[in-house]
């Protein structure tokens, strides 16, 4: 029993004294690296930031062009439904407008003479 208390040699060689590392004097001397990291650590969170908020403007953008995109087929439609000769013949009815039955007449100019 006895030997499994003992510690070996190599063991109490290796283990470190974590009281002399952090002294005051270390401390001091690596302020500009810990100012460094916490820079460093306000950039990575403002980029988690940014880019949350640059993934939701880019969802409402998406959206928004869907639905002019949506608007643009229907607008579309329409204007080719309305283009019709059989629509079109509807819509000019009221204002006394109607279909010609026989072909335009062509006019030409009469040759010059001298």
């Amino acid at each position: 029993m006895q030997e499994e208390n003992i510690i070996p040699e190599k063991q109490t060689s290796q283990r470190i004294d974590w009281k002399s590392l952090f002294s005051y004097k270390w401390v001091v001397q690596n302020i500009p690296f810990f100012l460094f990291l916490a820079a460093l650590a306000v950039l990575y969170i403002y980029n988690g930031h940014y880019a949350d908020k640059l993934t939701r403007k880019i969802g409402v953008t998406e959206k928004h062009i869907k639905e002019l995109e949506y608007e643009y087929k229907t607008i579309k439609s329409e204007v080719i439904f309305r283009s019709k000769a059989s629509e079109l013949v509807k819509a000019v009815e009221p204002m006394g407008l109607k279909e010609l039955t026989e072909a335009p007449v062509l006019l030409t100019p009469e040759p010059d003479k001298k």
